[in-house]
């Protein structure tokens, strides 16, 4: 495995032609979730989001639904990752929202094995970068309410929740803590 610093300097832009489709075989495990509750009190809601333990370790690893690079519906598309011996280990994908003026990281992948090496802020970096190069008013994620690991870099990094979608995967969300979450950082 290479250092640090010799793995984030070899970011590169990832090219669509040769990227396009590439499946990203995202893995996670969990012990906690956010426990999403909505509570309706006449012409109130009130939602809370708070960290409760899995009965057991979640184990993300999904088998056939893979993220692609390059997927035709988003705009504007640019990705950047680290290939070492022409393996994909680390990726980064962003999009334009236009009608909104924001940037979507619509893709933050990395290898197992080259995890909590600083290669995931180096990409975020690039991210914000790029949405402040190009005058966006803030930086767009989404992530799920039981990818513990995910939030937590998200909040270090500095960005906030902003929204959630309780019905985003299936209608059953709340109770299988997949809530899906956006979060985001405000440029001014």
């Amino acid at each position: 495995m290479s250092s640090v610093g010799s793995l984030t300097d070899r970011i590169i832009p990832l090219d669509c032609e040769k990227w396009q489709g590439y499946k990203l075989p995202f893995h996670y495990v969990s012990h906690n979730y956010y426990d999403v509750e909505i509570i309706r009190s006449g012409d109130n809601f009130n939602v809370s989001f708070i960290t409760k333990p899995f009965d057991t370790l979640f184990e993300y690893n999904p088998e056939k639904d893979y993220d692609k690079l390059f997927q035709p519906h988003w705009e504007q598309v640019k990705a950047w990752g680290i290939v070492e011996d022409g393996r994909l280990i680390a990726a980064l994908e962003t999009a334009v929202e236009e009608w909104s003026n924001r940037l979507r990281v619509t893709e933050l992948w990395i290898d197992d094995a080259y995890r909590r090496q600083g290669i995931g802020t180096a990409l975020m970096d690039i991210a914000v970068n790029r949405a402040r190069e190009e005058k966006r008013r803030a930086v767009m994620l989404e992530t799920q309410s039981r990818n513990e690991n995910a939030i937590a870099f998200y909040l270090t990094y500095g960005f906030t929740l902003i929204g959630f979608n309780a019905c985003e995967y299936q209608n059953n969300d709340l109770e299988r803590k997949e809530v899906r979450m956006e979060m985001g950082i405000l440029l001014t």
